[in-house]
């Protein structure tokens, strides 16, 4: 076993799109730059979440969208061939492999060292590498944790003797199980019943709650849920599982039994029940932390609770919000403010005091891949309800757009527009049904940008897209 050390301005552990960013922020404006990695470049978002899942969903959405088209259903009757579906998924990741990225690090001149790196007091990292060598590693300006989030799992007897799904089985199988169990209700359960029903499973959703997608307006889940229904999933709410077991034997099933003592079996069960952050390793107690705890920062994501300003969090580990694009966000800032603390060459026109963070407070955009689509930004009612914001809430059916009408037949969806009544600006935006995906990046920016409505009257959307949704909304708040 050898040990060596090193010296960099900036230390990252974390090399998923969001510690990636950080790093290169950083080396752009001079400073020397390392990164740490126990897995591959790339992280969650491109192995195990948001690449892979958006490989499966995407021939199911467009087949759904294509059964309500008149003259292409025909063409489309049969089933998905999910090996080419499996195969196309397993090119998207890259076969998990992460040679390109090593090469992107390379061509950005950011160092990195594999292994499992952790705090060893204040500015020091040390990294256990896989064959068993460690480096001690010293940052003269910031140290940047960006290891984001796992799967938590519940508290569910026999669990440990199942080896159930999580996102990222879910996301990597390579054969489809006749019958799938999913536990959970939100946007991972979601997309994955989706995804696996139209893939041959018969899928089972155990919901706790009374509705799916509780963190959304209620008509999202509502429409979803009527979408998975009729794509064959059996949805079953207020549903708790009791414990678990699997019988002996390859691919053997899961019994599941319920607190009301019904029982159930799958061939897989998959648990999307919330994530954890990924701090328990991470070395917390050597600077007065808690291991396994989120990461408070501020807008600039400094760690609040540690003294002289050198440890940042970005990404999912702060709990600010937990997509892949907020957390790159917060990187471009994070890394333009440790360089600019720095006293590094500016990355941009602007100052460091003006590299705050405010999009993953009031702007945050979503979409669920589902069939309808989901997306959304902003507040939702209950929000507003909840911080006592004057809203007035504008709904409109967007079966009534003349662009749904072209989109397919048989179209359904709804669209909401929250109105700030003090400042008479859009506060929150939720789009419902098929193609809505590509509707909240104009949303986004009416939020964030805080666009009075008398100049979004003049933001003339194109006929016939579904987007004209934006005029009938101002009509009927006009009333």
């Amino acid at each position: 076993m050898n040990e060596a050390s090193r010296t960099y301005d900036v230390i990252v552990i974390g090399a998923g799109p969001v510690g990636e960013n950080v790093a290169e922020r950083a080396r752009a404006a001079g400073l020397s730059t390392v990164i740490v990695e126990r897995e591959l470049l790339g992280g969650e978002c491109s192995f195990w979440a948001c690449d892979p899942s958006k490989a499966l969903l995407r021939p199911v959405v467009a087949r759904a969208d294509a059964r309500r088209i008149p003259g292409l259903r025909q063409a489309v009757a049969g089933p998905l061939n999910a090996a080419e579906v499996l195969a196309h998924r397993d090119k998207m990741v890259s076969y998990w492999k992460d040679e390109d990225q090593v090469d992107w690090l390379d061509s950005v001149s950011v160092d990195l060292i594999r292994g499992h790196g952790r705090l060893q007091g204040p500015r020091a990292v040390a990294v256990q590498t896989p064959d068993g060598d460690t480096v001690h590693l010293t940052a003269r300006h910031a140290v940047a944790l960006s290891t984001g989030t796992s799967a938590a799992l519940p508290p569910i007897p026999g669990l440990d003797t199942v080896q159930p799904w999580t996102n990222r089985e879910a996301t990597s199988a390579d054969r489809v199980p006749d019958r799938l169990a999913v536990v959970g209700g939100g946007v991972v359960a979601v997309e994955m019943a989706t995804a696996w029903q139209a893939l041959g499973s018969q899928v089972t959703m155990l919901v706790l709650e009374d509705g799916l997608l509780e963190r959304m307006e209620p008509f999202a889940g509502e429409l979803v849920a009527d979408g998975l229904r009729e794509a064959g999933v059996d949805i079953r709410f207020g549903t708790q599982v009791a414990s678990v077991a699997r019988d002996s034997g390859p691919h053997s099933e899961v019994r599941i039994t319920l607190t009301d003592g019904e029982e159930l079996a799958a061939e897989e069960i998959l648990l999307a029940t919330g994530r954890a952050p990924r701090t328990a390793d991470l070395g917390l107690e050597t600077v007065g932390l808690t291991p396994g705890d989120w990461l408070t920062v501020d807008d600039t994501f400094q760690v609040t609770a540690v003294a002289d300003g050198w440890l940042y969090a970005v990404g999912d580990v702060n709990r600010r919000a937990l997509m892949t694009h907020q957390g790159k966000y917060q990187a471009r800032i994070a890394g333009a403010v440790i360089a600019a603390r720095a006293g590094g060459e500016p990355v941009d026109d602007a100052p460091w005091g003006a590299h705050v963070a405010t999009a993953d407070h009031v702007a945050v955009p979503q979409v669920v891949f589902t069939h309808p689509e989901v997306a959304s930004v902003g507040l939702t009612t209950r929000e507003a309800e909840r911080t006592g914001r004057r809203v007035k809430v504008v709904d409109y059916d967007l079966a009534h757009v003349a662009g749904a009408h072209l989109y397919a037949e048989g179209y359904r969806g709804q669209a909401r527009m929250l109105i700030d009544l003090d400042n008479n600006t859009v506060a929150g935006v939720t789009f419902a049904g098929p193609g809505v995906g590509e509707l909240v990046h104009s949303a986004t920016i009416a939020v964030a940008g805080e666009v009075p409505l008398e100049r979004l009257w003049h933001a003339v959307p194109a006929f016939p897209t579904i987007g004209e949704v934006w005029l009938r909304l101002l009509e009927t708040h006009r009333g």
